[in-house]
Formats: C-alpha cells, sequence, structure tokens
C-alpha cells in the first residue's frame, strides 16, 4: 500500500448558517480529509465569533487528526491551522503518543520518537490568568451509563443547571434524557469515507484517545452555547493500565486518565478559555464507589446501558429491542459485577440485565482476565482487577451469587488468596482527593456523607 512522508492540519471552519464544523487533514498534500460535525439545529451560536471559540476549533482540529493520522502515522506532522509555542506541541506530543499506546501495540509498531508535533512559534500563546468562577449551568456528556447517570445526580443536588451532550444520537439516551427531565443537545460527527475505504485497503487502525477528542468537542460546544462549565463522569480507575509495551504503560483509557485531565485542564486554561471550565465529577471515586452511589437510583434501573454493542446495533439498524446490555462483552460482564456488589439478584436479572452473568460457564475467562488471573485487563473501559475481587466478595456473600458458576470459581479459587477482603473493600471504596480540585472534592465529600 502507498505510503505518505507527512500529515498535514491543514484548516478548520465553523459556518453559523450551516451549523456545522469541518476539520480538514491532508497527507502530503495528496490524500485529503474533510470531517463534518454537524451542530444542533436550534441551540443559538451566541458566540461563534468569540476568540475562546476559535481557540476551542483549534484543539479540537489538533485532537480530531488522531482519526487519520494513524492510517500511515508519518514521522513528519505539519500543522498549518495554527501556531503551537513550545508547551503546546509538547503537550500534542504526549497527547498522541500516550492516547494511541494501544493502537501502537495492537499493530507492533515502534512508537519512540514516531510522534513529532513541531513548535511553529516562540511568542507564548498563552492567555491571561483568571480566577475560576464556581459553576452554575453544566454541560454534562452523557454516554447512556451509570457514570454520566450519577454525575447529573451529583451536580442536581449542589443546584447546577444540567443540560446534557450527546455526540451522535441514540434511542436509548434520548429516552433517558427523558427519564432525567433533562434538556439534551446532540451533534452528529461524520467521519471522512475515505478513511473506512482506506481501512479496507490496508491502512492501519486502532484505538485513538476518543476521550480526549469529546473533550474538546464538549468545550467547544459548551463555549458556543454559553455553558460556563463541562463536566466530565472519569472515575480514578481509569488510571489502572493493560500492558507494558517497548517501555510504556498501554492504557486503553488514557484521554480518561487523571494524567490525561490534568494535562487537558492545564493547557484549556493556559491556551484556549476561562470562560467554560473543563471539571470532572467522579475522579475521587473507583468504579465500585460510583456503582454505590448508583444504585441509590432505582428510577434509572432500566434504562441505563454501558453495553458498546448497543450502538453498532443501532448503526446497523437492527432492532433496538434486544436489549440494553448484549450479556457477553467485558463491559457488560463488568458492570454486573459490581452492580451485583449492592443489588439483590432479582433486581439485577428483572430490572436492569435481563440475565443472570454469573451464571454463563462463557464468561469465565472474561472473568479471570477482570480479575487478574489471566492475561491483562481487557481493551475496555472496566475497573482494576482489585475492583472486581472487592465486587465479587461482596456479591457472593449472598447464596444467590454464590451459588453461580461464576461465584463458585471466585470462592473457590480467588478468594483464598486475597489476605483482607474486607480491607480490600474498604480501600476500594475509599474516596482519593489527590489533585482533585476543592470544589470536586467538596462535591463528592456532600455526597458520600449522606
Amino acid at each position: 500500500m502507498k505510503t505518505y512522508e507527512k500529515f498535514i492540519f491543514d484548516s478548520y471552519a465553523l459556518n453559523r448558517e450551516a451549523r456545522t464544523i469541518e476539520l480538514r487533514y491532508s497527507f502530503d498534500d495528496k490524500l485529503h480529509f474533510t470531517e463534518t460535525i454537524t451542530l444542533a439545529p436550534d441551540a443559538p451560536l451566541e458566540h461563534a465569533d468569540s476568540a475562546s471559540v476559535d481557540r476551542a476549533l483549534f484543539a479540537l482540529h489538533l485532537a480530531g487528526g488522531a482519526s487519520y493520522f494513524k492510517a500511515f502515522a508519518p514521522h513528519i506532522i505539519e500543522v498549518r491551522s495554527g501556531t503551537l509555542e513550545p508547551d503546546q506541541a509538547d503537550f500534542w506530543n504526549e497527547f498522541y503518543t500516550k492516547g494511541l499506546g494501544e493502537y501502537f501495540y495492537v499493530n507492533k509498531m515502534e512508537w519512540h520518537g514516531l510522534v513529532n508535533f513541531l513548535a511553529t512559534t516562540e511568542a507564548r500563546n498563552a492567555i491571561p490568568h483568571q480566577v475560576p468562577r464556581e459553576p452554575q449551568n453544566a454541560l454534562v456528556p452523557f454516554g447512556g451509563g451509570k457514570d454520566s447517570q450519577v454525575t447529573v445526580e451529583l451536580l442536581r443536588r449542589a443546584g447546577i443547571d444540567v443540560t446534557l451532550f450527546r455526540m451522535q444520537g441514540h434511542t436509548f439516551i434520548t429516552e433517558l434524557a427523558e427519564v432525567n427531565n433533562a434538556p439534551l443537545i446532540e451533534v452528529s460527527r461524520a467521519l471522512d469515507p475515505q478513511l473506512f475505504e482506506l481501512n479496507k485497503q490496508g491502512a492501519l487502525n486502532g484505538h485513538v484517545p476518543i476521550t480526549g477528542y469529546v473533550t474538546f468537542l464538549t468545550l467547544t460546544v459548551g463555549l458556543l452555547y454559553g455553558y460556563d462549565s463541562i463536566f466530565f463522569s472519569n472515575e480514578r480507575s481509569s488510571d489502572y493500565g493493560n500492558v507494558e509495551y517497548l517501555g510504556m504503560q498501554v492504557n486503553h483509557q488514557w484521554s480518561k486518565s487523571n494524567e490525561a485531565e490534568l494535562m487537558m485542564t492545564n493547557y484549556i486554561e493556559r491556551f484556549v478559555t476561562h470562560e467554560t471550565r473543563y471539571l470532572n465529577a467522579l475522579r475521587p471515586l473507583s468504579e465500585l464507589a460510583v456503582a454505590k452511589l448508583f444504585v441509590r437510583e432505582p428510577k434509572y434501573f432500566a434504562h441505563v446501558t454501558s453495553c458498546n454493542k448497543n450502538w453498532l446495533w443501532q448503526k446497523l439498524d437492527e432492532n433496538p429491542d434486544q436489549g440494553r446490555w448484549c450479556g457477553e462483552c467485558d463491559k457488560c460482564s463488568f458492570v454486573f459485577a459490581i452492580l451485583a456488589a449492592f443489588l439483590p439478584l432479582n433486581t439485577m436479572v428483572n430490572d436492569i440485565f435481563k440475565k443472570n452473568l454469573f451464571d454463563n460457564p462463557n464468561l469465565l475467562t472474561i472473568y479471570r482476565q477482570l480479575w487478574g488471573a489471566e492475561a491483562f485487563k481487557p481493551f475496555q473501559c472496566v475497573g482494576t482487577p482489585e475492583e472486581t475481587q472487592a465486587a465479587l466478595y461482596l456479591a457472593t456473600r449472598s447464596n444467590d451469587y454464590a451459588n453461580t458458576v461464576v461465584g463458585r470459581e471466585f470462592i473457590q479459587k480467588v478468594l483464598p488468596g486475597i489476605a483482607d477482603p474486607e480491607q480490600l473493600v474498604k480501600d476500594t471504596l475509599a474516596p482519593d482527593y489527590s489533585d482533585v480540585p476543592p470544589y470536586i472534592a467538596n462535591l463528592v465529600k456532600k455526597e458520600l456523607a449522606k
């Protein structure tokens, strides 16, 4: 297959009349791509001409390039759509290198020195520092799962007006927004179709730092529509990596991690805006702790989902009545475990999953990976082995879970190796306020005190 020497960030544009954002890229000025983001049809673009929006669009352009860069991953990167000072270039080098770690691993690529964003100016692009304001109206990326649902409840109880945000519409998201009685803003992202043809022809493919992309997209939309904050729902479990590769700790969830969050917070505050804050409501909590908060809200049990296959089913225009949970994947298996820690089996089966995943012998391999007995943690947004062990310990104290295929293996082969299960649970559920802004720490402390 043909190769290219240079990846180029050509230009970006916001079309107010068409309500679109175009992100343009190319390889060697020969192979061109245009990605199109279509904004909501009825929300006013009151701030479209602001300098902050332009800076956010530039950041979005750079973040979005990862989906195209990975097709050939040339060593030369040229940015024509704006200027980068040295600190900005350093940020994007790290964002691409660590955000594409799984892609490098899967394609067996030498990653050292591969990503080369160069500073294009010695001038300082930083904006003047401002003291951040407390949030009043928040835009919340809403995936339809327990995490973003917990964030919505946290913010509402703190007196913050909440609007839900979704990249790509979905039947289940629309329904859950209605259950929340919350406004929902949807935008659509259309990758250039040439990319899919190239993949069919053998161009390289793999996981990109999608949460990083969504961060800059949400920030852009938040600025356009006048929100003073965007709130993500990335728990601390996302810090845990999957496998080491050529000296890098590969982490499927890197752009959800605390490291990425601190980097993006610093970048946004220095180089983009103070008008809209980037915050994360769940950073102090583990996945298991989030699940413990979620089970306080039974009205959402029948409406949430974290199964990735749902998005594929809708894309293929298949029957959405297949259910919210496939009951066969890593995500379903993990979420079943952490919710089973706090809910009885009849609630899990009747109200949420429609089946008992612990009684499926075909899932034993997945659970062995999840609790750390085989291979490494799956390349999915799942928690740590310690969390899975703590969840299974809590769940199997009930005979309903103990007398299952998964429960019996856990009790026989895993539990004896846990020195102090009660301490493991305590440690897993304890919040960690390291590197957390005081506003977020206080928000979580108030919720946990209830």
